[in-house]
């Protein structure tokens, strides 16, 4: 009887990992292709299988919670849940600073966003570590977030005097700039605000905006990328992460990488190609039904007006907000990739 019973036991020791971790984690929003292609099979399938079990994964995204998408960092700060993840813009009205890491007009291709992103990195570890209490595991793109419109416009100038949507507080200065008004909408709410004219426009990243139906509400595509590529960060909590092993660590950052982060990044750039075409029907479109907006053509004299007030207002601007050494630590690391000095 003793024999049998050490042989159960052994076995069940060899089944189950001895210190298994359960992470609680918080995901982007639950109906876009980020999160359905790339967040979920990551979290739910691939870091569990990659650990032989010895991480089990609880899954559910931040608008499935209901959270505030202010909330979603400093919550994750407190311990409310393991690892979060959105867009970084909805953090800036606690950390200015990071308006830095996805600055509008400035990155055409994947690419250059994401040649920017790895030169903004150290900076925002750093924002994420002094004002969330977290650690930053990865940094992943949106497609580049562009202008939908319930409104017949026929270049840039044509946004003048309209309520446009911003998809961050950069955008929404820029907008300002270019003689728009900026509104303050959440993603949700966009489709009956365009329906509705609460606003005549609306920046989102084009897949979104095509699986969030807002084809139905706007009949005009402006594809310059006001909004920037609406950076996704994925912190875990600063306590949770100095929990783990060194080996725990290792195997997560390391998988995080490989099975999240470069599969997302590797499909952007055709996915803004592909996203158009499933938007305007000028193509094939892989993801369903082609829809019939008009594609605004972007003039160069269009793109070197916003860029103009970019770096001449904008960025300016930002770094008096950010203040302290941003703007030095900006202009050092990622205005050095992109060609661009804050004076």
């Amino acid at each position: 009887m003793k024999k049998t019973l050490s042989l159960l036991v052994a076995s069940t020791a060899l089944a189950t990992p001895a210190f298994a971790e359960d992470l609680s984690v918080v995901g982007s929003w639950s109906s876009l292709p980020l999160h359905n292609q790339y967040e979920a099979p990551f979290w739910s399938e691939t870091l569990p299988a990659t650990s032989d079990g010895s991480i089990n994964v609880e899954l559910t995204t931040h608008n499935q919670m209901s959270l505030g998408l202010g909330d979603i960092y400093p919550l994750l700060g407190q311990g409310v849940y393991d690892v979060a993840m959105t867009v970084a813009d909805y953090a800036v009205a606690d950390a200015p600073e990071l308006e830095g890491l996805d600055v509008p007009l400035i990155a055409l291709t994947a690419d250059e966003a994401r040649a920017m992103v790895d030169a903004a990195r150290p900076m925002v570890l750093d924002i994420y570590h002094d004002r969330f209490n977290s650690h930053v595991l990865a940094i992943a793109p949106y497609p580049p977030q562009v202008v939908f419109c319930n409104a017949e416009i026929s270049n840039l100038a044509d946004l003048e005097g309209l309520k446009v949507r911003a998809s961050g507080r950069m955008t929404a200065k820029l907008l300002d700039a270019l003689g728009a008004e900026g509104v303050n909408v959440s993603f949700a709410e966009v489709p009956g605000a365009l329906q509705n004219g609460v606003v005549d426009c609306a920046v989102t990243g084009a897949g979104s905006g095509y699986s969030a139906g807002w084809w139905e509400v706007s009949t005009h595509l402006l594809p310059i990328p006001l909004g920037g590529w609406d950076s996704v960060v994925t912190a875990m909590n600063l306590d949770k992460w100095n929990s783990l092993d060194a080996e725990t660590q290792a195997l997560i950052a390391s998988e995080i990488k490989s099975g999240f982060e470069d599969p997302a990044w590797a499909s952007a750039q055709d996915a803004l190609v592909n996203d158009i075409a499933c938007l305007t029907g000028n193509g094939e479109c892989p993801a369903g039904e082609a829809r019939s907006m008009t594609l605004v053509e972007v003039s160069d004299a269009d793109f070197e007006r916003a860029r103009d007030i970019l770096t001449g207002e904008v960025l300016p601007e930002w770094a008096e907000r950010a203040g302290g050494d941003w703007a030095k630590r900006w202009n050092e690391s990622v205005g050095q990739v992109v060609g661009v000095t804050i004076n």
